[in-house]
């Protein structure tokens, strides 16, 4: 289960930068600030299951 989470967070950060990436090339800010929200939910996913693997030991 810890390697899903782990490998969710990382497609999300994946999926914000080419989000944001894409708003840049366009001049879309909305788009930008998308890609940039999902980096931010990713870098949690991320840092919970850290949390989580640093009890676990």
């Amino acid at each position: 289960m810890a390697g899903e989470q782990k490998a969710r967070s990382k497609a999300e950060q994946a999926k914000g930068k080419v989000k944001e990436a894409a708003g840049r090339a366009m001049d879309d800010e909305s788009m930008v600030a998308e890609g940039r929200a999902e980096q931010s939910k990713g870098d949690v996913r991320q840092a919970k299951e850290k949390a989580k693997d640093a009890f676990k030991h």
